[in-house]
């Protein structure tokens, strides 16, 4: 597949990242140590939302420390949105090592500085509940991909109502958005993504199995079609 066409930045990434104090590194140690945890309890939907893309130009919105890097194809340009300045050093050392051609930005999800249907494919993994404003940061992904590009998605939800786990997340609902950098635990980003006005969109509703996070267990994964 011949490469299309790089995106043009507009506007000049950094300086638009965070540094939290305490939190920016601790985020950054626990999912370097949780790295394979979370990459065990979530390879089903994984393999099933990231499996098949093809060489090109691929945004990921908040890579972390890379725990998918593994699902980006040879002979792509990984475009990482990552405001997160504690993760830079873990996240561009492993590129290094893998030898993946990686551009590291630090605009928030929001604010996406590449030009209009200039990108061939979006992933996230565990990043729209921490967005200030997931319905704009699903525009801008919707903005940014090529007709019959994919955003490709795995993401922690709210849980019913009415169930024990509601009521969990609920309770603590505070601190843990403090302690983990805004991330909010009753989130319906399902819903949003139904409602971007994708041309086709497939979202799976499950609960990571042999996980010890009951927080956060439900989950979404799946495709949308620009």
């Amino acid at each position: 597949m011949t490469m299309s066409m790089a995106p043009h930045l507009s506007g000049t990434p950094g300086d638009r990242g965070f540094h939290n104090r305490a939190r920016g590194p601790f985020n950054a140690w626990f999912f370097t140590t949780f790295d394979r945890y979370i990459n065990f309890i979530t390879r089903r939907h994984k393999a099933h939302a990231f499996g098949g893309i093809r060489p090109g130009h691929i945004v990921e919105l908040g890579p972390g420390v890379g725990a998918n890097f593994a699902f980006i194809p040879p002979g792509s340009r990984l475009l990482a949105v990552e405001p997160n300045g504690a993760m830079h050093e873990t996240l561009t050392s492993r590129a290094d090592a893998l030898g993946l051609d990686l551009e590291l930005i630090e605009s928030p999800a929001e604010a996406l500085p590449f030009a209009d249907s200039s990108v061939d494919e979006v992933i996230c993994s565990l990043v729209l509940c921490t967005v200030d404003d997931p319905r704009a940061a699903i525009a801008e992904v919707l903005r940014v991909l090529r007709p019959g590009g994919t955003f490709r998605f795995v993401e922690h939800v709210a849980s019913h109502p009415a169930s024990p786990r509601r009521w969990a997340q609920a309770a603590i609902a505070r601190p843990w958005s403090w302690l983990f950098e805004g991330c909010r635990l009753c989130r319906d980003t399902g819903h949003l993504v139904e409602h971007a006005g994708f041309s086709r969109t497939e979202v799976n509703r499950h609960r990571f199995r042999q996980s010890i996070f009951f927080p956060v267990n439900l989950a979404i994964s799946g495709r949308a079609t620009k």
